[in-house]
């Protein structure tokens, strides 16, 4: 039975708000498969499994699929067609409001190897991405479906107009590639957008073994939330990242970094250098009893 028969079936409205569209091309979903570069001894996670069209091919290729999916109206069909599939759980909820950690542990018990594949509501990428790259639990390598512009500041370069915190945070955590583009014309109803497969390969260990990322993080969004600004007016004026003008500006000094560059024209590594530099010297004011009142400010979200 094809897609549009379950959707008739089971009585299936898409949900605008949640971002939901029928994929009609299951070649996408064979290419997703492809760039997760499955073998047995994986286990998947897989957020939104919809009806189940990716689900039925990670599973062939995976040891577990555990499916989350956060629509009602899906289970039925789901439950239907994997209810009795020995190597798959299904899960109904939120995935934003889970641990991670607690799911693994509960639906995937002793898994060695985790991957996460996935064709994500484009009204929520972001924060399921970072819940994945951010969490305790390492998936060694992640492919979702996203929307273009999304994609495009993922790997966007130094000095790109859509450089930013996203391209920064994701080259921190893994190496990043689109592997192919999607038409709109592939999903009913037909989304405003095309979208893209994204493949993220995660490092193995941190980037910066000295260096704190939530800290890293926190200095990278004060830095871009006024790109317009120059770097030195984006640490000190905005009141988003906790240290004071003199150690953002001695800090600028030894990273050798100019305080009137745009935030745009620094690479990661910059960006590490001058964290280093302001939480050294945060950390000597500290032990001397002079302490920032922002210092423990956390960061936003991207």
């Amino acid at each position: 039975m094809n897609l549009r028969d379950l959707c008739r079936q089971y009585d299936i409205k898409f949900k605008k708000r949640l971002g939901q569209n029928l994929l009609l091309d299951d070649n996408i979903n064979r290419i997703m498969v492809d760039a997760a570069a499955l073998c047995p001894e994986d286990d998947v996670v897989e957020v939104g499994a919809g009806l189940g069209a990716l689900t039925a091919r990670l599973c062939t290729q995976a040891g577990r699929v555990f499916a989350v999916e956060i629509d009602a109206a899906f289970m039925p069909c789901l439950e239907d067609r994997f209810g009795d599939v020995e190597n798959v759980r299904l899960f109904r909820g939120d995935i934003l409001n889970h641990s991670l950690q607690k799911l693994v542990d509960e639906f995937l018990p002793g898994a060695a190897s985790l991957k996460m594949v996935s064709n994500l509501p484009y009204y929520i990428t972001t924060p399921i991405l970072f819940h994945f790259l951010e969490s305790p639990v390492h998936f060694s390598r992640i492919v979702v479906m996203v929307q273009e512009q999304v994609a495009a500041r993922m790997v966007a370069e130094v000095g790109a107009s859509n450089y930013g915190a996203l391209a920064l945070a994701c080259r921190y955590h893994a190496g990043v590639d689109i592997v192919h583009a999607v038409p709109r014309t592939c999903f009913r109803p037909e989304p405003k957008v095309d979208s893209c497969i994204v493949r993220l390969r995660r490092r193995a260990a941190p980037l910066y073994a000295d260096l704190d990322w939530k800290f890293l993080s926190a200095l990278i969004r004060a830095a871009f939330m006024h790109r317009r600004k120059t770097l030195r007016n984006a640490l000190t004026q905005t009141g988003s990242f906790g240290a004071p003008k003199p150690i953002v500006l001695e800090a600028m000094a030894a990273a050798e970094i100019e305080a009137n560059r745009r935030p745009q024209t620094l690479a990661l590594d910059d960006f590490a250098r001058l964290a280093i530099e302001i939480r050294k010297r945060i950390d000597c004011s500290t032990k001397s009893g002079v302490r920032s009142e922002n210092e423990h400010v956390l960061p936003a979200s991207f």
